[in-house]
């Protein structure tokens, strides 16, 4: 150095010295946002949903109604075949008395063949659950009974029946056929007395 040169009292910074420290990652990139729920497929998707459950609701409903009808057919008919296995044996009683019933046949002995059957016929009925109509003698019941006729009777006092046409029956409370009857009314009026001028003629 010269002498005559003034030093610098700033000392010299050195050199800065190669970072061995990692460069920093880069930021890692955001995920992408996720897009909104479409409402009118929302809305679709649950409609199509509902539609479906329905249309299974009503095809399970038309086989309800199909196996309902089917059994209600099934018991009816059983119903029927039952009434008329217990109604064979009244037929075969008439059918042995209309064959018994020749020109010298004994009368009395076909009148009883015919009230064994009749008797058979209300054993059956009762089987079943009908029920003749009581009607003779009864009050008239409009439920029941089917007047046709009004007839004076000593007998019988009005508004109760005096005769009996043709008989009703019932199947436990359901009226079959109601009885037709003729309902009385009352005992005829007396005869006027006579003047007494005729009277003594």
């Amino acid at each position: 150095m010269n002498e005559n040169e003034t030093p610098d009292p700033t000392p010299e910074t050195p050199a800065a010295a190669p970072s061995t420290a990692p460069a920093a990652a880069p930021e890692a990139a955001a995920p992408p946002e996720a897009a909104a729920p479409d409402p009118v497929a929302a809305v679709t998707a649950e409609r199509d949903k509902f539609r479906e459950q329905a249309l299974r609701t009503l095809a399970d409903f038309d086989n309800y109604r199909k196996r309902t009808q089917r059994e209600k057919q099934d018991e009816y008919r059983r119903g029927k075949e039952d009434v008329l296995r217990d109604l064979l044996p009244v037929f075969d009683n008439l059918e042995r008395a209309a064959t018994s019933a020749r020109p010298d046949a004994d009368v009395a002995a076909i009148a009883t063949g015919v009230k064994m059957v009749l008797k058979l016929f209300e054993d059956t009925l009762g089987r079943v659950g009908g029920k003749r109509i009581v009607a003779v003698g009864q009050p008239f019941d409009p439920n029941v009974h089917e007047a046709i006729a009004q007839v004076e009777s000593a007998e019988h006092p009005a508004g109760t029946i005096a005769q009996e046409f043709v008989p009703g029956y019932q199947l436990g409370e359901r009226l079959l056929r109601p009885a037709m009857v003729a309902v009385s009314k009352g005992a005829p009026a007396a005869p006027p007395p006579a003047p007494e001028g005729e009277a003594a003629n």
